[in-house]
């Protein structure tokens, strides 16, 4: 990830936010809220989910009218507020991480989608086209302007939602977890897009967790916390410490475990793995996993991580291969017959794939083990219900009001943790976790490793998938590598060596060949 140079500081603002508040209902979204953006400057935007970074967002791009007192100043002359239409006039565009594309529609229609110009009443689809072609070649896209959005991939269509801003001569873009969906590669590819706009002037105003996508791209840093503006910080200033202490209020030394504990070979093997395939993406893996571990399975993107981990909790059918549990070989038709064996599985889309959105805390929580609350004559006993999601609430420190809330109303961390509340309530043996910490802010990560390190230190044996390469050292006992559907090696932390990011790297894009190393 090669950084973005730094540019000098203009002297007059592009953006001037002076005390936005936003109040709904009893709820204090924005206190008092300042944020000043150059032309040309790659402006970060950081704080827990919850401190205020969408409302602030929205309030500039219109979709929320501010509470009376602030002022918005663009290029020095006041914006209206609570008007999207006004705000894309003043050169505002908003890129949220929902994409907000038609996908039967060209992207050059997306590109130009409510400003099409016309001929005679009618859409003139040629001059559509001739208006895209110089917006795409600037920004270095191969694609064809006529090719229809749902072709493309993730990363494409952020660059078309980037194209669109530009039909509108944008000064300030905003990007809102670009990253959070793309490879590695569509990554670069924005970063480049990202430079280019930043030597055009355009000001780039960029929320993420990611630290190190901050360190590559930022020339400042701002920070709310708790709906109030917290301070900023110039790229001389960034490290990790300071950082999180404006953002969390507190000291994040103990973010991940200090001490690993013992090697695999002093514990009991829970699980185990042999000859597991499925004979396309994944080929011939054998591990095993201890009472009382953490065992993250690591490699680049697309490497089979996610696909192995389906295979062991029978989500998916495995070709070849023996799962076995305590001793015993298991026969898995699918999903509830790894749960009730004992494995439990978090998948990397909470939203699609795990949690009832538009249910209650309670519910998601209970939903697996309702059966377990029938009383005689089939009724259910909803006290017993409410009292374990209760107790959940109040042991993963999850926050909400009240478990009668929905679960698509809560942040990012806590829908994990409500997620994490239901499997842990079919008293595992094995808990697998894909991509637990993805799209979760810095204090949240610190409490979910915090709930893997008490899950470890109770007897259950853990399983972690991730693509953070420092979160796999922080939290891992053991890390597997895998590499083109082979686990390529295994690296064994120890209190005095712990394992570097470089010996993952060269198992991830050396040759494959099972070898046990050592951290060095």
């Amino acid at each position: 990830m090669n950084p973005v140079v730094a540019s000098s500081t203009a002297t007059a603002p592009v953006l001037e936010m002076q005390n936005i508040s936003k109040t709904f209902g009893n709820t204090r979204a924005l206190t008092n809220v300042s944020l000043t953006v150059y032309p040309g400057e790659i402006h970060a935007l950081m704080g827990e989910n919850g401190a205020g970074k969408s409302t602030l967002m929205k309030v500039l791009s219109g979709a929320y009218l501010a509470d009376p007192g602030g002022t918005i100043l663009v290029s020095g002359r006041p914006a209206v507020t609570g008007d999207p239409i006004k705000a894309r006039a003043n050169g505002i565009a908003v890129i949220y991480q929902e994409l907000s594309l038609a996908p039967n529609l060209t992207v050059a229609q997306n590109m130009f989608l409510g400003e099409e110009p016309s001929r005679l009443g009618f859409v003139d689809r040629a001059d559509i086209r001739k208006r895209a072609e110089p917006i795409l070649k600037r920004l270095g896209i191969g694609f064809s302007p006529n090719q229809l959005v749902s072709s493309l991939s993730l990363g494409e269509r952020q660059m078309v939602e980037i194209a669109r801003a530009l039909t509108t001569d944008a000064r300030i873009i905003v990007m809102d977890e670009p990253t959070t969906s793309l490879t590695s590669r569509e990554t670069e590819k924005l970063f480049e897009v990202i430079a280019s706009l930043k030597a055009h002037g355009i000001a780039i105003i960029y929320i993420s967790h990611r630290m190190e996508e901050i360190y590559a791209l930022a020339d400042r840093v701002s920070v709310l916390r708790d709906s109030a503006y917290v301070g900023t910080l110039k790229r001389s200033e960034l490290s990790a410490e300071r950082l999180v202490a404006m953002m969390v209020g507190r000291d994040l030394s103990s973010f991940y475990k200090k001490e690993h504990r013992a090697a695999a070979h002093d514990r009991q093997v829970v699980l185990a793995v042999k000859n597991v395939g499925d004979g396309r993406r994944v080929h011939d893996c054998s591990f095993n996993a201890c009472a009382g571990e953490v065992l993250a399975i690591a490699g680049l993107v697309g490497s089979g991580r996610t696909e192995l981990a389906r295979l062991v909790f029978g989500a998916d059918h495995k070709a070849t291969g023996v799962v076995t549990l305590n001793g015993q070989e298991l026969s898995l038709r699918g999903p509830h017959d790894a749960l009730n064996a004992g494995i439990a599985y978090l998948t990397e889309d909470r939203k699609a794939l795990g949690l009832f959105l538009d249910m209650t805390i309670n519910e998601n929580i209970n939903v697996g083990v309702i059966a377990k609350d029938a009383r005689p004559g089939g009724f259910l006993d909803f006290g017993k219900a409410k009292k374990r999601a209760d107790d959940a609430v109040s042991s993963l420190s999850i926050r909400t009001k009240s478990t009668s809330i929905n679960a698509g109303a809560l942040s990012g961390g806590n829908q994990q943790k409500v997620l994490l509340a239901r499997l842990l309530e079919t008293k595992p043996r094995v808990v697998i976790l894909d991509e637990p910490t993805r799209g979760v802010d810095v204090g949240a990560k610190s409490e979910i490793y915090r709930i893997i390190d008490e899950l470890a230190e109770s007897g259950i044996a853990i399983i972690v998938i991730s693509s953070d390469l420092p979160e796999v050292i922080g939290i891992a006992d053991r890390v597997l590598v895998m590499r083109e559907g082979h686990i390529a090696g295994e690296v064994v932390a120890s209190p005095d060596r712990p394992i570097e990011q470089e010996t993952i790297m060269a198992l991830s894009t050396g040759p494959v060949g099972r070898d046990t190393m050592s951290a060095t």
